[in-house]
């Protein structure tokens, strides 16, 4: 997986997060198959329906806080990712 601070791509543009699709129980295949990125200051009260439960992995930038809901529409229990 990439390292917090590396989340910056070519164009010098931030990313706060990276949700990955693949899982492994190795860690350095974890990070692997389709990619969702989050933009700085991104507001998504639902996710991609191609992207609903499958998130396996995450790499949250620094500076950045990732919250996420268990249920669509921002309900029921939150969870909140940082570096």
């Amino acid at each position: 997986c990439p390292a917090p601070a590396d989340l910056r791509p070519i164009n010098g543009t931030r990313i706060c997060a990276l949700l990955y699709k693949d899982n492994s129980p190795y860690y350095d295949q974890c990070c692997a198959g389709d990619v969702l990125v989050v933009e700085p200051n991104s507001d998504a009260p639902y996710l991609p329906r191609q992207w609903s439960g499958e998130a396996s992995s995450l790499v949250v930038g620094t500076r950045c806080e990732l919250n996420v809901w268990s249920r669509k529409g921002k309900k029921g229990n939150t969870r909140r990712f940082s570096s």
